[in-house]
């Protein structure tokens, strides 16, 4: 048993260069790539009693790369999708429906690239439907400064999608369906 530990590090000086350029052909960015090459020397880490001796090992290794990137390839699915819903609850937010799918993806994008203080407070507002008082114990604030906080997040966004070009008439001011925002 003393001797896995040496065993892995000589099958990881061995094979890393290997695993890492398979899994940089096969990722759309050098940070999945990094975490692709991660978790499958964490995999033959634990499971290095079923790593084979020499050339055997590197395609030992192939083999949970190739399942890692499966794993990889099936959350950023997932991960997609749960983009495109959200997208749609967005949509679905304001009483004013965009007059095209590019004024909503323009939305959906303009949210995304607000801080992440300001995201938070609308998405406790708009999402959860919490009031000042229930934000203030969730972030450990006060109310007043909810309040204070909440105004210039709304005003950030409204200036953001009217800089964007996304407009709304006086009927549909920038408040959920809900009446929240």
């Amino acid at each position: 048993m003393g001797s896995e530990p040496a065993r892995f590090e000589s099958v990881y000086r061995e094979t890393y260069g290997r695993i890492t350029a398979y899994a940089v052909r096969r990722c759309h960015s050098p940070q999945d790539a990094a975490d692709v090459v991660a978790e499958t020397f964490a995999i033959a880490w634990r499971r290095m009693g079923e790593v084979p001796d020499g050339e055997q090992a590197t395609l030992w290794l192939y083999g949970v790369a190739r399942k890692v990137l499966a794993n990889h390839y099936r959350v950023e699915v997932r991960r997609q999708a749960l983009n495109v819903e959200l997208d749609a609850e967005m949509a679905d937010l304001y009483q004013a429906a965009p007059d095209s799918g590019v004024e909503l993806t323009a939305i959906a994008q303009i949210f995304r690239a607000l801080p992440d203080t300001d995201r938070e407070l609308l998405s406790l507002v708009a999402w959860e439907g919490l009031d000042r008082q229930q934000i203030a114990a969730v972030l450990g604030m006060s109310r007043n400064a909810v309040r204070i906080r909440l105004h210039r997040a709304r005003r950030r966004f409204a200036r953001a999608l009217a800089e964007a070009g996304v407009h709304f008439t006086s009927e549909s001011r920038l408040t959920p369906a809900e009446g929240h925002l």
